[in-house]
């Protein structure tokens, strides 16, 4: 008899981890997947692909409906669980249901975070995380009337080009002195500042938000040096929490996330997390490959294998009409650490790699990421470069053929 594994979260994660479980220990177990939107998973990560209007809705599905029924996996969408009771090992849904369990897996993901300043809860302020949100936005957009970005991160970027192509007049504000500061050092950051200026947004960085002003609606910002920015809506993308209260509530241990060990197991025997709502050795993930690293790991012990879970390489891909950054280890430079430069402002781009102990533990790549992959993989490798140092800048095809 099949031993009945409920996977919470109907997002990237849950998805991934029931592909690597149909590969793995198919008809092992009975998989029920039970998640709060009423649609199939789907890639959050083109989300602002269907604000700008390039893809559909149902274009960015990961997999059709044939997909989880050919493998058995029954989905319970657009219902959430409210509970976990460890004892009697069950969940207990929104709607009531109760479903048992012999293994349980969170893949709750994350929310955005709220800016907790005065008119936050007027209407037409929004955030930028699901489908329904872009729903939101797109309504928005398509009045063409002045609409503001708080939040200049991977996210806000994304919502900002999508906005602008959408129609909006757009502009976007920073807390900190520059885009993607967590990603990007200075001058890659000035690159894609310029880049995204260039696409009609209006970038306003080391500037704080005071409040939101309006009457019944939100009708603009006010900044904190005294500006204030017209608004017809407001998104705000200043970060994301991991949605870990139905584990806190059940006993198991919680900290950002939820704490889990190199086998991905809370603290509850059977119970385990993956992505943006877990927490591995004081981290809490908020990008696609740390999920999907996990979701692989996990399939491999609940088919039965050995296999460990060690951490990830933090790497960051920026794609979005025309303007490609990538940036992965670390980018900053570390004391004891040295970088190798190449800039091409004719061309615009730029590459910076470091180096310590004669290999890679760093890189940003701006305008050219195709060789983005190879030094992730030297990143995490940990492979020695002192044979192809003096063209590894130039990308994978010159060391190559130098080491030949």
């Amino acid at each position: 008899m099949r031993q009945p594994l409920i996977i919470v979260g109907n997002g990237m994660a849950a998805a991934r981890l029931c592909e690597e479980l149909a590969q793995r220990a198919h008809g092992r177990y009975a998989v029920t997947v039970i998640g709060e939107e009423p649609c199939l998973a789907y890639n959050r990560v083109l989300l602002s692909s269907v604000l700008a209007g390039e893809l559909r809705a149902n274009d960015i599905s990961l997999k059709p409906a044939a997909w989880w029924s050919d493998r058995g996996i029954t989905l319970c969408c657009g219902v959430g669980v409210t509970a976990a009771n460890i004892a009697a090992r069950t969940v207990t849904l929104s709607d009531g249901k109760a479903f048992p369990f012999a293994k349980l897996v969170f893949a709750t993901g994350s929310r955005p975070l709220c800016l907790r300043i005065a008119g936050s809860d007027l209407p037409g302020v929004l955030t930028f995380r699901d489908i329904s949100d872009v729903a939101s936005m797109s309504r928005a957009a398509s009045r063409g009337a002045p609409i503001v970005v708080i939040g200049g991160g991977l996210l806000g970027i994304e919502a900002a080009y999508g906005l602008a192509k959408a129609g909006a007049s757009v502009t976007l504000v920073h807390l900190m002195d520059r885009l993607m500061e967590r990603q990007l050092d200075v001058r890659a950051a000035l690159l894609l500042k310029r880049a995204v200026e260039a696409k009609g947004i209006r970038v306003l960085p080391g500037v704080a938000t005071a409040r939101f002003a309006g009457n019944g609606h939100v009708e603009g910002v006010e900044l904190e040096d005294g500006r204030v920015l017209a608004a017809d809506a407001v998104v705000v993308t200043v970060g994301i929490k991991p949605n870990a209260e139905v584990a806190a509530n059940a006993g198991i241990v919680v900290n950002r996330g939820i704490v889990v060990d190199d086998h991905l197991v809370t603290s509850a025997s059977d119970i385990f997390a993956i992505g943006e709502c877990a927490e591995h050795r004081g981290v809490s993930y908020g990008l696609v490959e740390p999920a999907n690293e996990q979701a692989r790991v996990l399939a491999e012990r609940l088919a039965g294998r050995e296999a460990c879970y060690l951490g990830s390489v933090n790497a960051t891909n920026l794609k979005v009409s025309g303007v490609q950054v990538f940036s992965a280890g670390d980018f900053l430079g570390a004391p004891g650490t040295e970088s190798i430069v190449l800039s091409d402002q004719g061309l615009g781009t730029y590459r910076k790699l470091v180096i310590a102990g004669g290999r890679i533990v760093g890189a940003v790549l701006y305008g050219d990421t195709a060789d983005s992959s190879w030094y992730l993989d030297l990143i995490r490798s940990g492979a020695a470069i002192d044979s192809v140092r003096e063209d590894i800048i130039f990308g994978r095809a010159a060391a190559e053929r130098e080491a030949a």
